[in-house]
């Protein structure tokens, strides 16, 4: 298990962040094709990007 992924998610999701940018960023994270046009929105995208980055810093813009 990597630390730094899990740790990451668990502060996103006890931030209340958006499902979507948590699921961009985990993709992102591990390099997983990005979903299908009809699929993605802003906070997937963005998630998406800072999860291939291994940024875990810009979540705080997608909490709710």
């Amino acid at each position: 298990m990597n630390q730094q992924y899990f740790d990451a998610v668990t502060k996103m999701e006890a931030a209340g962040v958006d499902p979507e940018y948590i699921q961009g960023w985990q993709g992102g994270y591990v390099l997983n094709p990005e979903r299908e046009e009809q699929r993605v929105n802003d906070a997937y995208n963005a998630g998406y990007e800072d999860g291939k980055e291994k940024n875990a810093d810009n979540y705080s813009n997608w909490t709710k």
